[in-house]
């Protein structure tokens, strides 16, 4: 026995074994536009390991040895050679060859918009996204609101918040060419997600109110009253401190290639927006949560995406579990007077624990009164559950958006980083009180699941809306006025708006008096016009017995008219939507 052990030593020693692997994992894009490439090979050499990288330009792939030597090819661009070292995360650029420069900074926006989520990358799971059978997403059931006799009740009351995950989720299924859900189309999440140009309010105010009255283009005996409320935007270099937990979904449902790894590379945009005041702890869930990074100053970036690129799918989706300890963690590390805020990226489908939608909302209810704000980011498709990530949302003192592409990423962590992250304004609500003698009925268009009752209000379960840094929410009424009544000579209805600030529990108030004068539709503001299109939109995707005689092609006249100062791009992309809709005839023409 001796003899065979010094003989299996020695065999050992003479015929080394098979050094294990270190795994690489990072991203390749641009060196102009820094838009991610997708389609880059990333090979070793003297080795036969192979990825590519996927439609958000991530890639993973083991190494022999800190001393491999990665080669990075695509057609379009010049290769390059980077050393493994001690990394384990890297960034790559490529540059762009000659013949193509100027393309590459042309169509880098259009690149990153079209981009489909069909892309696999052998690293993520090669499962295509499919165009059919989207057979188990959920989503709460909405009953229209319906108009109201003023003379029997002219008090309108409802949350104010800016949610805009409808659209986004909505663009989603138009590019899948598939039938949109009713219940999906929740009209004042699609009239919120476009910019407005409304002023700021003025120093030392949070928010301010605005109105505008017109002709109603598909009910022409009614008119329409839209309010916006304007929430201050705060400077950047003046945002508080951030305690941040990211609350990321790892379970077996993530693994597609437009769920995990496209949160990944959303995860990646927030985190190079984070500053050293900042501060970053990582909850992953699947069976069970597990604290993946502890509370960590944002300028420690590569200790952050590491974390993140490491992540990967598999297992049951324990989200009650995981929800109380992403609170756990952001109260033990709670900044007075900071931005302290859970964020929730996940599908929904959560199928350990407590998961009803009724479970989520008396969880989330019992975390509101922490000082912890709560932001909901959806992901994916087929068992998305769209109905518990809005219920989360909105009883949480929170915000809600679904990231259907890089692009929406970018528009959510980049452009719009502070009002995402920063709330001006929280528990917002409006009670808008119609005069009876201008107003004979009236209709509140969208707002359904955020309409308060009397019994809420007389119980105190009032759950108000947020407005981020400088957003404008926008609400809509159809209004059928008084007969023979000289809507000019008096005002429409009286509005208090009930408010807390951001890290302030005392209820503060804005009052303002709705003036009565009416405005021809053709002569009311772009921005007035606009939300009116997309409001239109709404009506007729959900086939509502409100839309009058109103069509597509009514539509599409209103936006191509009120398309105004038009930053990203998203009205004209608005068109370009609804001509797909009209086209595959899924919108009345």
């Amino acid at each position: 026995m001796q003899r065979l052990l010094m003989l299996l030593t020695s065999l050992i020693i003479l015929v080394p074994g098979r050094a294990q692997k270190i795994w690489i994992s990072g991203a390749v894009e641009d060196s102009i536009s820094h838009s991610p490439l997708q389609g880059v090979i990333v090979t070793v050499n003297n080795d036969t390991a192979r990825v590519i990288t996927n439609q958000y330009g991530l890639f993973r792939i083991a190494v022999p040895s800190q001393d491999a030597i990665l080669l990075f090819q695509h057609d379009k661009y010049f290769p390059k050679r980077l050393s493994a070292g001690a990394y384990s995360r890297m960034l790559v650029q490529l540059s762009s060859k000659d013949e193509v420069q100027d393309d590459v900074v042309k169509k880098a926006k259009a690149i990153a918009r079209e981009r489909s989520s069909n892309g696999s990358n052998p690293n993520y799971g090669n499962s295509a996204m499919g165009t059919r059978a989207f057979f188990d997403e959920t989503y709460g059931t909405l009953y229209e609101n319906k108009f109201v006799e003023t003379d029997i009740r002219n008090t309108s009351m409802f949350a104010v918040d800016v949610d805009r995950a409808a659209y986004s989720n909505i663009r989603r299924f138009v590019k899948l060419k598939e039938k949109i859900p009713v219940n999906a189309v929740r009209i004042e999440e699609m009239m919120n997600y476009f910019h407005y140009h409304y002023p700021l309010p003025p120093p030392g105010q949070t928010l301010k109110i605005y109105s505008n009255y017109a002709t109603c283009p598909w009910a022409p005996d009614h008119r329409l009253l839209q309010i916006a409320v304007r929430g201050k935007a705060v400077n950047l270099d003046s945002l508080p401190p951030s305690n941040l937990v990211f609350l990321i979904d790892v379970s077996g449902s993530m693994a597609l290639p437009n769920k995990l790894p496209l949160l990944q590379a959303a995860f990646r945009i927030l985190v190079n927006n984070l500053r050293s005041n900042d501060h970053v702890a990582i909850v992953a869930y699947a069976g069970t949560p597990g604290i993946i990074l502890p509370s960590t100053p944002g300028d420690q970036k590569t200790k952050i995406l590491n974390a993140i690129d490491y992540l990967s799918a598999g297992g049951a989706t324990a989200g009650e579990a995981a929800i109380k300890l992403a609170y756990k963690i952001a109260g033990e590390n709670f900044i007075r007077e900071g931005n302290n805020r859970v964020i929730m990226a996940t599908d929904g489908d959560f199928n350990v624990g407590q998961t009803s939608d009724y479970d989520m909302e008396q969880l989330i209810l019992g975390k509101k009164e922490t000082g912890v704000l709560l932001t909901c980011l959806g992901f994916g498709m087929k068992n998305y559950k769209d109905s518990k990530l809005e219920t989360l949302s909105s009883k949480g003192n929170g915000n809600f958006a679904y990231i259907d592409n890089l692009e929406e990423a970018n528009k959510i962590f980049a452009r719009e980083f502070g009002g995402t992250l920063f709330t001006v304004a929280k528990d917002v609500q409006a009670d808008v009180l119609f005069n009876p003698r201008t107003v004979k009925s009236y209709r509140l268009i969208g707002y359904e699941n955020k309409v308060i009752s009397d019994e809420d209000s007389a119980t105190d379960k009032i759950s108000g809306g947020i407005i981020g840094s400088g957003h404008c929410a926008v609400v809509m009424y159809e209004i059928v006025p008084q007969d023979g009544k000289m809507e000019k000579d008096s005002f429409l209805a009286t509005i208090q708006l009930g408010y807390r600030e951001a890290v302030d529990t005392t209820m503060k108030y804005l009052y303002y008096k709705v003036p009565g004068e009416l405005t021809q539709f053709r002569d009311a503001s772009g921005d007035f016009r606009f939300a009116s299109a997309v409001a239109l939109t709404g009506l007729l995707l959900r086939k509502s017995a409100y839309k009058g005689n109103g069509t597509c092609n009514m539509v599409l006249d209103i936006a191509k008219r009120s398309l105004d100062d038009d930053p990203g791009g998203y009205r004209r992309e608005f068109i370009v939507l609804l001509k797909e809709l009209k086209k595959s005839k899924k919108i009345e023409d």
